[in-house]
């Protein structure tokens, strides 16, 4: 398959702070030459700083969006598989833009569903899937080409559990599929029912179990593991159409081992054969 990998290497604004070295970090961790060892034709696109000077959270997470939304159209349009890797998980917007999205599968340990009206601490990324559905930040989203809201019943939420009050009764009053790994099928029959033709998946690495993998800063108890997350994510591709994929929130100084590089490899690998092969 031929795969752009588009690198957006943000975390809060700052341009490789955090998590925004992850990105980096996955690539001279060898995924480049696992995936061609695979068979697959794989370019690197790095969107590098966007915006102004000011690395400011809200301006330059939109800008990162707004990037991103063009590097996914752009790969597009030479016949290539987006595979977005990112440090926060508001870039997601701008996959789904880039890509036609109508549809996404959120796999995050956390919600993602605040509103500047229910966050406690004002955390941008916290908000990320509320962007995504059209819940807030409307003016912001509407600047990133191609940008159109996500039905709330055409999105997945898989394996988050770790809520604020304010999005759980979110999650209660809208018709959004809350899962689990074992019952992704389940889930994915009703999102085609929903009328998903095009879906962004996207894959926050904290999801995971962090007994047998943090990613991140980020813990909270169960999850997902790698082997578990692998599998339900080719269990998507095989049940419904995968347009674009993001992997984010990867923070390199939580991986001393350098173990998440090779098992982001082997996910990227099961999932894009299991998508050509469909």
């Amino acid at each position: 398959m031929k795969v752009s990998l588009i690198l957006a290497s943000y975390d809060s604004g700052h341009y490789h702070g955090g998590m925004g070295q992850g990105p980096d970090a996955l690539i001279s961790g060898g995924l480049v030459d696992a995936l061609k060892l695979a068979g697959h034709d794989v370019v690197v696109e790095d969107i590098g700083k966007v915006g102004d000077e000011q690395e400011r959270e809200i301006a330059t997470g939109f800008a990162v969006c707004r990037a991103v939304a063009t590097a996914v159209h752009v790969a597009r349009g030479k016949d290539r598989f987006p595979v977005v890797l990112a440090g926060n998980c508001l870039t997601s917007a701008g996959a789904v833009a880039g890509a036609a999205a109508d549809a996404i599968v959120w796999a995050d340990q956390h919600g993602d569903l605040n509103t500047p009206e229910t966050s406690i601490y004002g955390f941008l990324d916290g908000m990320a899937l509320a962007v995504a559905l059209g819940l807030c930040w409307r003016p912001m989203a509407a600047s990133i080409p191609g940008f159109q809201a996500i039905d709330p019943s055409r999105c997945v939420l898989l394996n988050a559990r770790d809520l604020d009050p304010a999005e759980k009764k979110l999650v209660g009053s809208l018709p959004v599929i809350k899962a689990e790994c074992p019952d992704i099928a389940g889930a994915c029959g009703r999102l085609e029912a929903a009328g998903a033709r095009r879906v962004h998946m996207h894959l926050d690495l904290d999801v995971h179990d962090p007994e047998k993998l943090q990613a991140n800063r980020y813990t909270c108890p169960g999850g997902p593991s790698p082997e578990a997350l692998r599998q339900a994510a080719c269990d998507v591709a095989l049940a419904v159409p995968v347009v674009s994929v993001t992997i984010s929130a990867y923070d390199p100084a939580f991986d001393a081992q350098a173990d998440i590089p090779p098992l982001v490899g082997d996910l990227l690998i099961d999932l894009l054969t299991t998508i050509e092969g469909k």
